[in-house]
């Protein structure tokens, strides 16, 4: 709906208004920028220090965590799941939880493979441009209006986005296009879980296991398949540092699915995304102390022009308020007082 501004209305997103809702947001957010942050680390340590070849298998093993992590809070009742069970759903709900693990399975593993011949801060940098896709499906393909302004945010994000590839130290064609896949993939992906959050109400650690076992399925067949588990060796070869990171990285997916399900139930997919951007910088470091990467000062102009169009993307309906009342003001208002007293001066 556009108003007689020529402005959009503000999108009518769930937002978490009692203190007790806010409180439960923050944490997820907490939670979900912590874990986002540490998990891309600690995949590429394991793919990048130990050479251990398998993302698939290793997101196989995130799948299969999740599987077992989310049965027990289900089973001892630790959490609430749907209220009329999984039995209940429609045969539309577990068709669209089917392709949600679809997309879900293959965004994980395109993003896995790709840390495999990239490095994480060029990763990190076109991970930022999953708003741009998120907000493209949602409004092509769901028909949501957004204000103009949070289009207008997507430019800076997209051009800083550019700017980090342009400027990345190392490139490599194979990895970008599987990390470009996995950013595309991210955003269907989070589209898919809004609308069974909040259009078929599922609990977000039920959705989570419903979509866990196919995936798992799904992962464990490619690894199978096109992973050569000939170098794979016995387990015990491997130095149990490797393992203890392997369950690490397990836990923190876990945590990660959780905590973006929570958010985006009482958010949007869009705002998960943006608020996906702070972590670009914890990233960023982390990727300098751990793996030594190089950052031109074109990449730095690129995360700084990204989280600019972050800033304003977050702040459009308090821009947006004011441009309207500014645009509502009759004509020379503001100077009305100013004239006034030149007329009482005789």
């Amino acid at each position: 709906m556009i108003t007689a501004d020529g402005l959009p209305k503000l999108e009518a997103t769930p937002a978490a208004t009692r203190p007790s809702e806010m409180l439960h947001l923050l944490s997820a957010v907490f939670v979900w920028l912590v874990t986002g942050t540490t998990i891309s680390s600690l995949n590429k340590w394991i793919f990048a220090v130990y050479n251990f070849r398998y993302p698939l298998l290793l997101s196989a093993l995130h799948m299969l965590t999740a599987i077992v992590v989310d049965y027990g809070l289900i089973k001892f009742r630790l959490v609430q799941h749907r209220a009329s069970g999984e039995q209940d759903l429609t045969a539309s709900a577990k068709f669209k939880v089917f392709l949600l693990s679809l997309t879900f399975c293959a965004s994980i593993a395109f993003g896995n493979v790709g840390l495999n011949y990239v490095q994480l801060s060029f990763a990190q940098m076109i991970y930022t441009t999953t708003p741009i896709f998120t907000l493209a499906i949602s409004t092509l393909v769901l028909g949501k209006q957004h204000h103009i302004l949070k289009y207008t945010a997507m430019m800076p994000i997209c051009l800083g986005a550019s700017f980090s590839v342009m400027g990345e130290v190392q490139f490599d064609q194979t990895g970008c296009l599987f990390v470009f896949a996995a950013t595309m993939l991210r955003g269907v992906k989070s589209i898919q879980q809004s609308i069974l959050l909040q259009e078929e109400k599922i609990n977000s650690v039920f959705l989570l296991y419903l979509m866990s076992i196919p995936s798992f399925l799904i992962l464990a067949v490619a690894a199978l398949a096109l992973e050569n588990w000939a170098g794979l060796g016995s387990p015990l070869q491997y130095d149990r540092r490797l393992w203890l990171l392997i369950v690490l990285s397990c836990l923190g997916s876990v945590l990660y699915n959780l905590a973006s399900c929570c958010v985006i139930s009482l958010t949007s997919a869009v705002t998960l995304h943006i608020l996906g951007n702070l972590s670009v910088v914890g990233n960023l470091l982390l990727s300098q102390l751990l793996f030594g990467s190089q950052l031109s000062a074109l990449s730095c102009a690129g995360a700084a022009l990204t989280l600019s169009g972050m800033l304003l993307y977050q702040n459009s309906e308090v821009i947006g308020r004011f441009l309207h009342r500014r645009r509502a003001q009759p004509p020379g208002e503001g100077h009305a007082d100013h004239r006034q007293p030149h007329g009482k001066m005789d």
